[in-house]
């Protein structure tokens, strides 16, 4: 894989990203998460599976890796694998995210009224979470990323976040936001006022955009043009967009997704992966593989030959976004 700037920042990724929240906490929403992790939470068995996947991602070229303070042990499994491998700082673009604080304490099933994770995008928060990121990352982190950016949140007219997000930026640490939901667009659009010293606040956007949900689109072509660099999340839409979905209801449309991921010589997933890769306004595509078989059949997103034409065939996956979000929100971890 090539490598390339994101956006007009400094940073360099390769077009398909690894992003590390199925594989750092033993809970996650994806369609047979437990079973992608052989149940076995050990933390120490946990850490050499992921740095099974890590070491797989590398040697197939991939770049740019994706992780979270709420990835449980995410960071902590970087930082074991950098230091394993010996990878300078200049080999590799690591992002991590800030807001969100895991509290599931290594459990999947947790009792009725606990969240696996706390969301609060406090100045106090962001200053905790940057310095427990850097004692683990170092060096090697060069974007951090509010996580889950929202208008509810207040986040975005924060004065002493965006002051301190500011600060940062000026010694050197790229800054960037997520989003999630319906209102993504929203968020993104208010993001793009935001500068200081005449110059955008964010390097870049993370954003959910998939065969299924697409109604960002125009917001992010938006911030592309703006030259912030596009890093998208959930492009599997967490497994739905994999043979796991066994959905009665969406057997029609995985009929013609297998049926064109059959003329590449591909997978269903490889296939809606590589729908993510050709958008001219994404720069790198989220792999959110939890085990080494996983990743190998998103690789495939690679080789397959995109054109209009397939394009077009497959618009006929896309969702409303209120059925896509609330469809999300059923999902449990596992």
């Amino acid at each position: 894989m090539n490598r390339r700037h994101l956006g007009n920042s400094h940073l360099s990724v390769t077009p398909l990203g690894l992003g590390l929240a199925a594989l750092g906490r033993p809970g996650y929403i994806n369609l047979g998460h437990g079973h992608d992790l052989n149940y076995n939470h050990n933390v120490t068995a946990m850490e050499t599976h992921a740095h099974g996947v890590l070491d797989l991602a590398w040697d197939a070229g991939i770049r740019y890796f994706d992780a979270a303070r709420s990835y449980g042990n995410a960071e902590d499994f970087l930082h074991s694998w950098l230091s394993k491998r010996g990878i300078t700082e200049r080999e590799i673009t690591i992002g991590s995210k800030w807001g969100y604080t895991y509290t599931a304490n290594w459990q999947v099933n947790l009792p009725k009224g606990q969240e696996h994770e706390i969301k609060e995008h406090s100045l106090p928060v962001l200053k905790r979470q940057v310095m427990e990121s850097r004692a683990l990352l170092g060096g090697h982190l060069d974007l951090y990323q509010i996580h889950s950016a929202t208008l509810e949140s207040g986040v975005l007219t924060n004065e002493a976040v965006l002051l301190e997000l500011a600060r940062l930026r000026n010694n050197g640490l790229s800054i960037g936001f997520s989003v999630s939901g319906m209102r993504q667009s929203d968020t993104i659009r208010k993001a793009l006022e935001i500068e200081f010293d005449g110059v955008l606040l964010f390097s870049t956007v993370q954003a959910t955009w998939n065969l299924l949900e697409q109604s960002v689109t125009s917001a992010l072509k938006e911030a592309h043009d703006a030259g912030m660099g596009v890093i998208v999340k959930e492009c599997l839409a967490n497994g739905r967009l994999t043979s796991r979905n066994d959905s009665s209801k969406f057997q029609r449309k995985m009929a013609l997704l297998q049926a064109h991921a059959e003329t590449q010589n591909s997978t269903v997933d490889g296939m809606a992966l590589s729908a993510v890769i050709n958008q001219p306004f994404v720069d790198v595509a989220l792999s959110g593989a939890a085990c080494a078989d996983h990743l190998k059949s998103n690789l495939q997103a690679l080789r397959i030959k995109w054109n209009d034409s397939l394009a077009e065939m497959l618009d006929a996956l896309v969702e409303p976004a209120d059925s896509y979000w609330h469809i999300r929100s059923q999902l449990v971890w596992n």
